[in-house]
């Protein structure tokens, strides 16, 4: 695997990872900024705010001719908004590596912000709204969220609500911009087939960046002492639902085992629990288990798609399995099959440049440290199974317990019965 270096232009950290085997380089630059940067009266703007990014400069007055210039070369460019950071991005041939820098910082330093456009951009965000919630393995992860975390920014949605969307105003984005976009909460990262000049090029557009401190996230009040539950009632044909467990933050010690318990519970079609729900019982199409890992906190839970009539009895096998992970070790085999997967897995995903960037540059938002993917190999390697018995035994306890249902579903006397360990 490459190696990266990491140094600074101005006060934008940079990291250059090089990969002389492909003929495209990837430009990400992430924002630590988010949802959780927001207040409630202005929750969703750096979503909005992501979107008014393509929307002009100075130079490229306009989306379709931003949009064209990067077309003109065969660019994939994007860009995406979660809790706790914003991310820019541009993939390119090689030899176009200039252009993308250029357009990049233009939009990150020139974009217009013109309430004309910030109108009609309202009717875009709020179908994208409606987009959400009419996917039921979409919305049941916000579900999920909101009941771990409660009314504060770690449990609203980010993309924010229909009511707060259409009241903004272009100084509500120029305010925050010029809060949160400043140099030093900014993080740019350049993979692929590097140029010998290519540090020249990233200081001709990336030097003399404004600077502004940031405004931080808000810390989160709610304490839990029982376990938790929250349904969205739906007329559906099928319950969607999320039950996990409250966790650990990005870079605690603990991380790498809970990481290989997710792919053991469900992290493959080989798992424990796709194949005691969906091969053993016929319950459900889908079924998965997933990490979330923020600054403060984090979780881990199980999602499943099922027909109604089975799901009180799938809540009881996944707690069965979180409980079988405190009561017994897990097999030298099942430990070994979950380390060579996630192995085989990052390697397939650092084979492109967008991949490699996206690695990095996650890990700008919350690191004090970048564990490069041989580091991040070892501390895999190093996990035993008595470690990941011993975070079973701390994790799945009552007072971490969340259950979110979407779906013909009601709160019952058997549900919360059954919602415990």
């Amino acid at each position: 695997m490459n190696k990266y270096n990491q140094e600074k232009v101005d006060k934008i950290n940079m990291i250059s990872v090089p990969l002389p085997g492909t003929k495209a380089v990837t430009v990400l630059v992430m924002i630590k900024t988010g949802s959780r940067n927001e207040t409630k009266a202005i929750n969703g703007i750096s979503h909005f705010l992501e979107h008014m990014m393509f929307k002009g400069t100075k130079k490229y007055p306009d989306a379709l001719s931003l949009a064209s210039a990067l077309d003109s070369v065969g660019a994939e460019f994007n860009a995406f908004t979660s809790k706790e950071y914003t991310g820019y991005y541009i993939k390119v041939r090689s030899g176009k590596l200039e252009l993308a820098l250029e357009i990049l910082s233009d939009m990150l330093q020139n974009s217009q912000l013109q309430q004309e456009k910030i109108d009609k951009e309202i009717g875009v965000i709020i179908e994208e709204i409606n987009m959400y919630k009419a996917n039921p393995m979409m919305r049941i992860e916000d579900v999920f969220e909101t009941c771990v975390y409660g009314d504060n920014s770690a449990g609203w949605e980010v993309i924010g609500t229909a009511e707060n969307i259409k009241k903004f105003q272009r100084k509500d984005f120029v305010n925050y911009f010029k809060k949160q976009y400043g140099a030093s909460n900014l993080s740019l990262i350049i993979a692929g087939n590097l140029s010998k000049d290519y540090k020249k090029v990233i200081k001709k557009y990336f030097s003399n960046f404004f600077d502004a401190k940031a405004r931080g996230k808000a810390k989160i009040k709610n304490q839990q002492t029982k376990p938790q539950m929250l349904i969205e009632y739906r007329k559906n044909d099928q319950v969607n639902l999320s039950l996990g467990v409250r966790a650990f933050p990005v870079g605690d010690k603990r991380e790498m085992a809970l990481k290989l318990m997710q792919i053991i519970l469900g992290g493959s079609m080989s798992s424990r629990l796709f194949s005691e729900i969906r091969e053993k019982r016929g319950l459900a199409y889908y079924v998965k288990a997933q990490t979330e890992f923020y600054s403060d906190s984090g979780y881990l839970a199980v999602e499943a798609g099922l027909r109604t009539k089975g799901t009180l009895e799938a809540i009881e096998v996944i707690i069965k399995e979180f409980s079988k992970l405190k009561a017994e070790l897990v097999t030298e085999d099942e430990l070994k099959r979950a380390k060579e997967l996630i192995k085989g897995r990052l390697a397939l995903n650092l084979e492109s440049s967008d991949e490699v960037a996206s690695y990095y540059g996650r890990q700008t938002i919350n690191r004090d440290k970048i564990i490069s993917p041989e580091e991040f190999l070892k501390k895999i390697d190093k996990v035993s199974a008595k470690d990941i018995r011993e975070v079973a035994k701390e994790i799945f306890t009552n007072d971490r317990l969340n259950l979110a249902i979407l779906g013909p579903i009601k709160e019952s006397d058997k549900l919360k019965k059954i919602l415990k360990f």
